[in-house]
């Protein structure tokens, strides 16, 4: 079973999917988003367990001529689990649900995830009716969706359990609200 490393592939993914809308779910999927490069089209979800792929699915509805990637854990997707029904029924062309799963709850001392335990993500991803849910093996294979916008696709990229150095994104929710709705060309109060 082949391990990405987490904060190369998504710095690469970033790089080729520049226009894209990404909301981060907690922990080392914004460490990594902001690792990549500060851009006013990222939102960095700070404390919202499960929140990634729902904020996500509502900017994408939102933006229909925008590419939006929600980027997330593994333990996270597995709270917020029931979202993907209703990416399914919703059917976003311009969504990628971006799974980074290294098998481990990473933000509480890495206990096994449910995904080290047998549960295969795309597998759900597709019993819940997102066909196009797949186990990424390189940046290559989720750039393709997010650029051909006929999603929704579900990407489950394996990675591997290491932790490098945090880089923390700005820390202010109003700051980062009005930078996001700048990016989208909506006022700022």
């Amino acid at each position: 079973m082949i391990r990405l490393d987490r904060r190369r592939f998504v710095t690469d993914l970033m790089a080729a999917v520049h226009t894209a809308l990404v909301v981060s779910g907690l922990g080392s999927a914004s460490y990594d988003l902001f690792a990549a490069g500060h851009r006013p089209g990222n939102f960095y979800l700070w404390g919202a367990m499960g929140g990634a792929t729902p904020l996500a699915l509502g900017l994408a509805l939102a933006q229909p001529e925008r590419p939006v990637i929600a980027l997330t854990g593994d333990g996270e997707q597995l709270m917020g689990i029931g979202a993907l029904g209703t990416v399914a029924a919703a059917r976003p062309a311009n969504l990628t649900v971006v799974v980074l799963d290294n098998g481990h709850f990473g933000e509480t001392d890495m206990q096994p995830s449910h995904t080290s335990l047998g549960t295969d993500l795309a597998a759900v991803a597709r019993g819940f009716g997102i066909t196009d849910a797949f186990q990424a093996r390189q940046v290559a294979d989720v750039t393709s969706r997010v650029l051909s916008a006929r999603g929704p696709a579900f990407a489950h990229v394996l990675i591997n359990a290491d932790e490098p150095p945090r880089a923390l994104p700005p820390r202010d929710g109003v700051a980062g609200k009005n930078s996001f709705r700048a990016a989208l060309g909506l006022p700022t109060f």
